[in-house]
């Protein structure tokens, strides 16, 4: 079944031409001009990924990738934007974006992005598909459910952001295993984000206000000085 995505770009002939273009590499594409009705199109249909500029009529790029992530919907996203700003890339992948384009980029570029992006979902669901008859990830007082992506704390719920989940996710799975900033950018975030190692910090940093008891002192994700960070291992874990 060939994978659907959908273009929100009020550009009509950048939306043109980037539509033409993804479906020479066999994907489905929808297209639509401004922020508003691309929000409600991807909250009723399924998509397999989004193309969402950043400067839209109606409805901004960043809200409607900051509504959808706040409604439980993890579709990727890739931005596009043509502000070369640090600030809004960093907003874009504080806000649950999954990879970004700077304007002008090249067709083959965009190709690439969506294809790794693609790539990375189905390598995603083949290792949650091994894990369904495992049971839920438990570390102390901690449980994920990785197939649900709901995690309890005590037994209580605890609300996380989609980049959270995943950065909670790669840590779990490997107690004890210290990652630099960089590796969890690139495991995480993907590929294409040197330089935003402040982004892995700051996820953190919320992570442990919302799992640990006291943040300045954490229990699970713990800081390896001058290399990155770890997830505690946990006996019979």
């Amino acid at each position: 079944m060939p994978r659907k995505i959908l273009v929100i770009e009020d550009d009509l002939d950048l939306s043109h031409l980037i539509s033409l273009h993804l479906r020479d590499t066999g994907c489905e594409v929808e297209v639509t001009h401004d922020g508003a009705s691309g929000l409600d199109l991807v909250l009723k249909e399924d998509f397999d990924l989004v193309v969402l500029d950043l400067m839209l009529p109606k409805l901004e790029g960043l809200e409607v990738c900051r509504r959808l992530r706040a409604a439980g919907n993890y579709t990727l996203v890739l931005m596009l934007t043509a502000k070369s700003s640090e600030l809004d890339r960093v907003l874009g992948l504080e806000l649950g974006a999954d990879d970004y384009l700077s304007k002008p980029f090249s067709i083959r570029e965009l190709q690439a992005r969506v294809k790794a992006l693609l790539r990375r979902k189905e390598q995603l669901a083949s290792q949650l598909s091994r894990k369904k008859d495992s049971g839920p990830i438990i570390r102390g007082s901690l449980q994920i459910d990785a197939e649900k992506r709901l995690v309890t704390l005590a037994g209580e719920p605890v609300h996380l952001t989609a980049k959270e989940f995943d950065l909670l996710l790669q840590f779990a799975q490997h107690p004890g295993r210290v990652y630099t900033r960089t590796q969890l950018l690139d495991m995480v975030w993907g590929y294409g984000y040197d330089g935003f190692e402040h982004t892995v910090n700051s996820h953190i940093n919320r992570l442990r206000a919302k799992i640990e008891q006291d943040p300045a002192h954490p229990e699970y994700i713990q800081t390896v000085w001058s290399v990155g960070y770890k997830f505690a291992e946990f006996e019979g874990a």
